[in-house]
């Protein structure tokens, strides 16, 4: 009778310590569970920006992939860009690829759209269903149609091989919007707005000879505004476009350190189809530091993230030399961007 109580005993005991080890779990479990919903990009409320690539281009390094950034907004990812790299830098920042739904492409030069078919192309392999848009000016959905061409046999494939019943060409659209000089809407959803201003990225003369243009982008929160300045000279369409903002990403030239990379890389073999129109360009359309901090300053944003940077990890500028100039225009905060940087 003894030892039958014991028995007894002791298997009481045990099942409420079970009992306890399960309950202890199951709170540490939540507890971790809701740490991850306020932290996990792709999850978390609020809105936040993630630098996907910082390098100004057409260069990427071992440290530094090519223009893209991406807006997460209540777990909803919004990519602006998709140079070389993008792809990969989203899963190092455990974003989803197959959640974006939106891609808004400043231009069109290639370090901003490398790796648009890949991204595309894996969201469908990967398999998501449902469509997704490309916007930016005029060629984007020329760009998208090719992109879905790039994957046509990999497409046909699946279609046979896999059962697959939803098609790429049927999934992914491409919209051209028109580059204006003053700020408009192009897009609004229920977690944000997105409006767009032509820059100063191809000069007037270009214009004149191709249809292609360059466009920065504002992306309104319910808490935060984003402003991405793509490829550009000093623009004061961009400055209306920042107007107020929280954060004007911008992009930024240190023209003495670029000028010693670039002549480095023609030693090396690059950019031999005539050198100095590659330079005239670099020079002309883009932002040296001081600007960034003038247009930062005019447009009263809060903060300043340097982005695109020329010469970026080409050469050993360190960050406080980007910094020291863009002060000299700019008294607010100034972030040197780096890839994977959450802000």
């Amino acid at each position: 009778m003894v030892v039958a109580c014991k028995i007894r005993a002791v298997h009481i005991s045990r099942r409420s310590a079970i009992g306890v080890v399960l309950a202890a779990s199951a709170g540490v479990l939540s507890r971790l569970g809701s740490a991850a919903a306020q932290t996990a990009p792709g999850t978390a409320a609020g809105a936040r920006l993630i630098l996907l690539g910082t390098q100004g281009g057409p260069n990427y390094t071992a440290t530094r992939g090519e223009a893209a950034n991406a807006v997460i907004v209540d777990g909803q990812p919004y990519l602006v860009d998709c140079g070389y790299g993008t792809l990969a830098a989203l899963k190092k920042a455990a974003v989803n690829h197959r959640q974006i739904a939106r891609i808004f492409l400043t231009h069109l030069h290639d370090d901003h759209t490398a790796d648009l078919a890949a991204l595309l192309n894996r969201q469908w392999t990967d398999g998501r269903t449902e469509p997704v848009t490309v916007t930016g000016p005029s060629g984007t959905r020329r760009m998208v149609e090719a992109a879905v061409a790039f994957g046509e046999a990999n497409a046909a494939i699946g279609v046979v091989d896999e059962a697959r019943t939803v098609k790429p060409a049927d999934m992914f659209r491409g919209q051209d919007i028109e580059a204006t000089a003053a700020p408009r809407e192009v897009y609004r959803d229920e977690r944000v707005t997105v409006r767009s201003v032509e820059n100063t990225h191809f000069p007037a003369e270009s214009k004149q000879k191709m249809p292609y243009r360059s466009v920065a982008y504002r992306i309104d929160a319910r808490n935060r505004s984003f402003v991405v300045s793509g490829d550009t000279a000093y623009s004061s369409g961009l400055v209306a476009l920042a107007k107020g903002a929280e954060i004007l990403i911008c992009e930024a030239i240190d023209v003495v350190a670029m000028r010693k990379a670039f002549d480095g890389m023609v030693a090396r073999g690059m950019y031999a189809d005539n050198p100095e129109g590659v330079w005239r360009h670099i020079v002309a359309t883009h932002t040296p530091l001081e600007d960034a901090g003038r247009m930062a300053s005019e447009a009263g944003v809060r903060t300043l993230v340097l982005t695109h940077l020329v010469p970026g990890a080409l050469d050993t500028l360190p960050d406080e030399g980007y910094l020291a100039a863009a002060r000299k225009t700019f008294n607010g905060r100034i972030v040197v961007g780096r890839d994977l940087l959450s802000l």
